[in-house]
């Protein structure tokens, strides 16, 4: 099994030996149960399912749970690959250990609508001369005039900030408490406190 389902708790402070303080984040991990076990032969593809956090339902994703003997689950997610867990099993944190690399998938916090100052970094059109009282944060010229006299898509303009999916790369782990199942995990990561992550174990990208 290469990754589990979680949720971020809350960012805090790790001292390690030397007394260096390191930003890290602190995240519940599991127990997720294998709810669905996909092969070549039924589905055309490998892949396993996994359930975390219960919740109540209603009688037709009932009947999915209990086909697998399990109860009703929260977040579902799949992690492609060929492996040994049977519909049923628990997978706890202690698939990890402490110094593994993890890649971790979220959703960045949402910020509404931006102008491009905050979104793309912009500096604006500049001082407030020559009667321009009121453009300090304006995005300027999108485009030229008669030639080629259109807007070229994927210009960098106002609009929409936050809520995408987000992969951070290769971030250590820390530390891992086994009764509470919590990873302690260097460095931030996307989305709010409370939100759902992917962990995904040696560098496996193979999710849904």
């Amino acid at each position: 099994m290469l990754g589990l389902i979680g949720k971020k708790i809350c960012m805090t402070s790790y001292f390690n030996e030397l007394g260096d303080c390191i930003p890290c984040t602190v995240i519940k991990a599991g127990p997720c149960t294998v709810l669905q076990k996909k092969s070549i032969k039924t589905d055309g593809y490998y892949s396993i399912q996994l359930g975390f956090e219960e919740k109540p339902t209603n009688k037709p994703l009932l009947g999915h749970f209990n086909k697998f003997n399990s109860s009703p689950k929260k977040i579902i997610s799949e992690f492609s690959g060929n492996f040994l867990n049977s519909p049923g099993d628990v997978i706890k944190v202690d698939l990890f250990k402490e110094t593994d690399k993890v890649d971790i998938v979220g959703i960045s916090k949402g910020k509404g609508f931006q102008g491009v100052v905050k979104r793309h970094g912009f500096s604006g059109v500049g001082e407030k001369t020559h009667g321009q009282h009121n453009r300090s944060r304006a995005p300027g010229s999108i485009g030229a005039g008669s030639d080629p006299s259109r807007v070229f898509k994927g210009t960098r303009m106002a609009g929409r900030m936050g809520g995408k999916r987000r992969t951070i790369k290769n971030l250590t782990i820390l530390k891992i408490d086994f009764k509470r199942n919590l990873l302690i995990v260097k460095g931030s990561i996307p989305g709010n406190q409370k939100s759902y992550l992917l962990i995904n174990k040696n560098g496996n990208r193979n999710f849904k």
